[in-house]
Protein backbone atom coordinates (compact mmCIF):
# COMPACT_ATOMS: atom_id res chain seq x y z
CA UNK A 1 0.00 0.00 0.00
CA UNK A 2 1.53 3.28 -0.96
CA UNK A 3 2.52 5.67 1.66
CA UNK A 4 1.38 9.18 2.10
CA UNK A 5 4.58 10.51 1.30
CA UNK A 6 4.91 8.18 -1.75
CA UNK A 7 1.33 9.20 -3.34
CA UNK A 8 2.32 12.64 -2.76
CA UNK A 9 5.56 11.96 -5.27
CA UNK A 10 2.90 10.62 -7.31
CA UNK A 11 0.91 13.77 -7.71
CA UNK A 12 4.00 16.12 -7.90
CA UNK A 13 4.95 14.19 -10.81
CA UNK A 14 1.90 13.98 -12.48
CA UNK A 15 1.85 17.70 -12.18
CA UNK A 16 5.36 17.69 -13.61
CA UNK A 17 4.09 16.02 -16.57
CA UNK A 18 1.46 18.23 -17.82
CA UNK A 19 3.40 20.97 -17.26
CA UNK A 20 5.69 19.67 -19.19
CA UNK A 21 3.70 18.57 -21.90
CA UNK A 22 1.76 22.36 -22.00
CA UNK A 23 5.42 23.19 -22.96
CA UNK A 24 5.89 21.00 -25.98
CA UNK A 25 7.98 18.38 -23.94
CA UNK A 26 6.99 14.70 -24.75
CA UNK A 27 6.81 12.47 -22.25
CA UNK A 28 8.94 9.08 -22.90
CA UNK A 29 9.17 7.60 -19.54
CA UNK A 30 8.75 7.44 -15.89
CA UNK A 31 10.76 6.69 -13.16
CA UNK A 32 13.93 4.74 -14.91
CA UNK A 33 15.79 2.96 -11.82
CA UNK A 34 18.65 1.86 -11.33
CA UNK A 35 20.20 0.67 -8.04
CA UNK A 36 22.23 3.72 -7.52
CA UNK A 37 19.30 6.29 -8.71
CA UNK A 38 16.48 6.99 -10.46
CA UNK A 39 15.03 9.44 -12.92
CA UNK A 40 11.71 10.90 -12.15
CA UNK A 41 10.73 11.98 -15.97
CA UNK A 42 11.91 11.50 -19.30
CA UNK A 43 10.79 13.88 -21.46
CA UNK A 44 12.40 14.97 -25.10
CA UNK A 45 12.39 18.64 -26.80
CA UNK A 46 13.13 19.90 -30.39
CA UNK A 47 15.75 16.71 -30.76
CA UNK A 48 17.06 17.10 -26.81
CA UNK A 49 16.81 14.43 -24.11
CA UNK A 50 15.60 16.08 -21.06
CA UNK A 51 16.01 13.65 -17.36
CA UNK A 52 13.87 15.32 -14.64
CA UNK A 53 14.35 15.39 -11.34
CA UNK A 54 11.40 16.58 -9.45
CA UNK A 55 11.09 17.71 -6.08
CA UNK A 56 7.86 18.99 -4.23
CA UNK A 57 6.90 20.64 -1.01
CA UNK A 58 3.63 20.67 0.52
CA UNK A 59 3.46 24.13 1.61
CA UNK A 60 5.98 27.01 1.27
CA UNK A 61 9.24 26.91 3.95
CA UNK A 62 11.05 29.68 3.08
CA UNK A 63 14.74 28.49 3.02
CA UNK A 64 13.76 25.12 2.57
CA UNK A 65 12.61 25.51 -1.20
CA UNK A 66 12.32 21.65 -2.89
CA UNK A 67 15.10 22.68 -5.70
CA UNK A 68 17.32 23.12 -2.35
CA UNK A 69 17.16 19.21 -1.61
CA UNK A 70 19.13 18.73 -4.83
CA UNK A 71 22.56 18.58 -3.78
CA UNK A 72 25.90 17.83 -5.40
CA UNK A 73 25.54 14.01 -4.22
CA UNK A 74 22.35 13.85 -5.83
CA UNK A 75 23.48 15.70 -9.08
CA UNK A 76 26.18 12.82 -9.66
CA UNK A 77 23.59 10.53 -9.04
CA UNK A 78 21.23 11.68 -11.53
CA UNK A 79 23.98 11.86 -13.74
CA UNK A 80 25.17 8.09 -13.18
CA UNK A 81 21.71 6.97 -14.29
CA UNK A 82 20.86 9.26 -17.26
CA UNK A 83 24.21 7.88 -18.94
CA UNK A 84 22.78 4.45 -18.25
CA UNK A 85 20.09 5.01 -19.98
CA UNK A 86 21.45 6.80 -23.13
CA UNK A 87 23.39 3.31 -22.71
CA UNK A 88 20.58 1.10 -22.49
CA UNK A 89 18.37 2.91 -25.30
CA UNK A 90 21.61 2.88 -27.89
CA UNK A 91 21.80 6.57 -28.11
CA UNK A 92 24.83 7.62 -29.61
CA UNK A 93 27.34 9.84 -28.02
CA UNK A 94 25.87 12.22 -30.84
CA UNK A 95 22.61 12.84 -28.41
CA UNK A 96 22.09 16.22 -27.04
CA UNK A 97 20.63 15.65 -23.57
CA UNK A 98 20.18 17.90 -20.12
CA UNK A 99 18.91 17.36 -16.65
CA UNK A 100 16.61 19.34 -15.13
CA UNK A 101 14.67 20.04 -11.94
CA UNK A 102 11.28 21.08 -11.54
CA UNK A 103 10.19 22.12 -7.84
CA UNK A 104 6.74 22.32 -7.14
CA UNK A 105 4.44 23.88 -4.04
CA UNK A 106 1.26 22.54 -3.50
CA UNK A 107 -1.35 24.03 -1.80
CA UNK A 108 -3.93 21.70 -1.58
CA UNK A 109 -6.50 23.63 0.10
CA UNK A 110 -6.34 26.54 -2.61
CA UNK A 111 -5.95 23.72 -5.35
CA UNK A 112 -3.23 25.07 -6.97
CA UNK A 113 0.41 24.49 -7.78
CA UNK A 114 3.64 26.56 -8.32
CA UNK A 115 6.27 25.26 -10.41
CA UNK A 116 9.68 26.34 -11.13
CA UNK A 117 11.67 25.18 -14.12
CA UNK A 118 15.76 25.21 -13.37
CA UNK A 119 17.34 23.75 -17.05
CA UNK A 120 20.69 22.05 -17.61
CA UNK A 121 21.36 22.15 -13.85
CA UNK A 122 24.54 19.31 -14.62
Amino acid sequence: MPTVRTKFGTLAERYASRFLKSRGYTILGENYKKPWGEIDLIAEKEGVLVFVEVKANNREFEGFEPELRVNREKLKKLVRTARTYLVDKKCGPEQEWQLDIIAITIDRLRQVAKVKHFKNVA
